[in-house]
């Protein structure tokens, strides 16, 4: 069926009161870090998170000292940035997957650390540590007022990115026959990549426009009746629940869907939070920091000051006003954070 009137109201509640709302935590430093500071770049995704915790991290070291302090840049904005003090000045890396290339390709006089949406990969460099943050979960998302039905099966997901069904009667007889138009993020996306792993799809159509921001459904590419796109739930409820949005990061008019897994019919949020039971599915997912492994277990200053912020005795994992912060921007706390994996 499509989407009714029901849901449609409380979207458009939703959007007008991310129109109103302003993200105080979503931008580049605002002063230029030292050298011993630790800065970090890459996904899109957790970006406003870890701008917040910087915030407030840097906030608890009180004025005046002397530790290293933490920063993180977007992942769009102008490019080339020079990171802080003393940094080889570098392309802007838009994504995971650049974050994680632009951590193994430089010294810790230029990048500390990568923001990461998606678990390592085989053909990531090695002697990277993957540090869990929080907890997410990938759904998809379309158009308030448009075409596609409340809910589809990881079947009918693969076969619209396959583009073996490129039309919503296809589906039901019921809806529109009108062209699905599929989408998928930036190439470097995160989220591009498990959502595709989760719907089992290695090689996306030639239906398939890529482009866009994750996350970003104020896209002009995107305000298309019949578009299909794939959507971190935490960020969509920082976006919304959590009065994050900003300009330049926001959903706009697209809503989030449910997901037939299996017999299982599984919303997106419950209770202005993650529906768990998505979390702890296929679509579920871990959001974290990326550094290399020879730095995070060295017993020097540097070492010392990763793991005083990202490790398991770390400022992130212990901290209430951090356990404040990933509450505000939409996740899910893990108790496997500071816990790294290595690559």
């Amino acid at each position: 069926m499509r989407i009714g009137s029901r849901l449609r109201a409380v979207c458009a509640a939703a959007a007008l009161a991310v129109s109103l709302s302003v993200g105080s935590a979503t931008a580049d430093p605002m002063v230029s870090p030292q050298a011993q500071d630790l800065v970090g770049v890459g996904a899109q995704t957790s970006q406003g998170l870890l701008n917040q915790l910087a915030i407030d991290y840097n906030a608890s070291l009180g004025t005046g000292s002397t530790a290293p302090h933490l920063y993180s840049w977007d992942a769009t904005g102008t490019s080339p940035i020079t990171t802080k003090t003393g940094a080889t000045t570098i392309l802007r890396p838009d994504g995971a997957g650049a974050g994680v290339r632009a951590l193994a390709g430089n010294a810790g006089a230029t990048v500390d650390f990568a923001r990461s949406d998606r678990a390592p990969l085989p053909t990531d460099p090695h002697g990277l540590d993957f540090v869990p943050l929080a907890r997410d979960a990938v759904t998809w998302s379309a158009q308030v007022n448009g075409n596609a039905p409340t809910q589809l099966t990881v079947d009918q997901l693969a076969a619209i990115y396959r583009c073996e069904i490129t039309n919503w009667s296809w589906i039901d007889p019921s809806l529109p026959d009108a062209t699905i138009k599929p989408f998928l993020p930036q190439v470097n996306s995160g989220t591009r990549a498990f959502f595709l792993a989760a719907i089992g799809v290695t090689a996306p159509g030639q239906c398939v426009t890529t482009g866009p921001e994750e996350n970003q459904g104020t896209d002009s590419g995107l305000g298309d009746p019949d578009v299909v796109f794939p959507y971190s739930v935490g960020h969509y409820l920082g976006q919304t629940v959590g009065g994050h949005s900003t300009q330049g990061d926001a959903p706009g008019s697209l809503s989030l869907r449910s997901i037939v897994y299996g017999t299982v019919t599984l919303a997106p949020v419950s209770n202005n939070r993650i529906n768990v039971d998505l979390a702890n599915s296929a679509f579920g997912r871990v959001i974290y920091d990326v550094v290399r492994d020879g730095e995070w277990s060295a017993n020097d200053a540097h070492g010392q000051a990763l793991q005083a912020i990202f490790g398991p005795d770390g400022w992130i994992c212990n901290d209430p006003v951090a356990a404040a912060d990933i509450q505000s921007y939409g996740y899910l706390t893990t108790p496997a954070c500071g816990v790294e994996t290595l690559t």
